[in-house]
């Protein structure tokens, strides 16, 4: 017999590797990256509904006055919210009999099951930074609701954000660019665009990401003396430069000839307090000599004021 009991091996090292999964996954996207950092991965208890709380308007009754004129105490409306799926993601460890038996020693169980933990870590992380830019529609309507929902191409065309239609509410709607004509000699004009549409006060964006083709643009744009680094970011691996004070970064999962203004404020990862990638007890199979050890996670990802995020795109 095995001096080990393989499952429960596997399923205390998943459950005390979940926080650093989680991290790993997180600081694997430069757009997950930041909103980790500010704070902006708000796990969520449960209900039927991710509700995000937002305001779109303003108090009307705010005016000058003088002496005994009458103040406006009529009711406002100002506040409404957002609903958003739940969306799950799974991801799964299995120890064969044949593969306990030949590592039936400690340290070669241990080694086997640091491989499969590494290949499953590296699969999730894939998979999530795939999922920054989804439009919700993937897998059958599975998959996250990432970028191409929050801050849509045509976001005057019929579509439903977080249970809000774009159309009747244009307060709901990101700013957008359409597919032009776009060089080194083009891009930053279409950026300073919009980076003035996406502006209210001192709320403006802090992250800008691209694909291949906008990214070179905006470096073939620059002197090699204006080229400067995003230190912050590039110290946690990404590659990135700044934008007046945002920092862009090139991310290989963007859309093609996509440019994307984020204002990370707004914008949140609401995963479920208890699935943030941990691990479920083990499954024993009742016609197999295996073990199964699912890794879960559910959320989805939000957003409470897209009228200040933008996307240029390229023809």
């Amino acid at each position: 017999m095995p001096d080990v009991n393989i499952g429960q091996m596997a399923t205390v090292a998943l459950r005390n590797r979940s926080g650093k999964l989680a991290d790993n996954i997180l600081n694997h996207n430069a757009t997950f990256h930041v909103l980790n950092k500010k704070g902006n991965v708000k796990p969520v208890d449960g209900g039927r509904d991710i509700v995000e709380e937002l305001e779109y308007a303003e108090n009307s009754t705010a005016q000058w006055y003088s002496g005994e004129e009458v103040l406006d105490t009529s009711a406002q409306t100002t506040f409404d919210a957002a609903t958003y799926d739940w969306k799950q993601l799974a991801g799964t460890i299995v120890m064969t009999g044949l593969e306990e038996i030949k590592n039936s020693g400690k340290e070669r169980i241990i080694n086997l099951l640091d491989a499969k933990l590494k290949n499953l870590e590296k699969s999730l992380m894939n998979i999530a930074s795939t999922a920054v830019y989804a439009d919700g529609t993937g897998s059958s309507g599975k998959e996250l609701g990432g970028m191409q929902l929050i801050i849509d191409d045509d976001p005057t065309a019929a579509g439903t954000v977080g249970g809000i239609n774009q159309v009747t509410y244009t307060w709901w709607r990101n700013q957008y660019s359409a597919a032009a004509a776009t060089s080194s000699s083009t891009v930053q004009g279409r950026m300073n665009t919009m980076w003035l549409r996406c502006i209210r006060g001192t709320d403006k964006p802090d992250l800008i990401t691209a694909d291949d083709d906008m990214y070179n643009y905006y470096l073939e744009s620059l002197q090699s003396l204006q080229r400067v680094a995003g230190a912050e970011m590039a110290d946690a691996g990404f590659e990135a430069v700044k934008y007046k004070n945002a920092d862009f970064v090139y991310d290989d999962q963007c859309p093609n000839k996509h440019m994307y203004f984020i204002n990370s404020d707004y914008i949140y990862l609401r995963p479920h307090a208890k699935r943030q990638f941990v691990a479920l007890p083990e499954r024993k199979s009742t016609n197999q000599d295996a073990i199964t050890i699912p890794v879960v996670w559910a959320g989805n990802m939000t957003c409470s004021n897209r009228e200040r995020q933008g996307v240029i795109i390229a023809s």
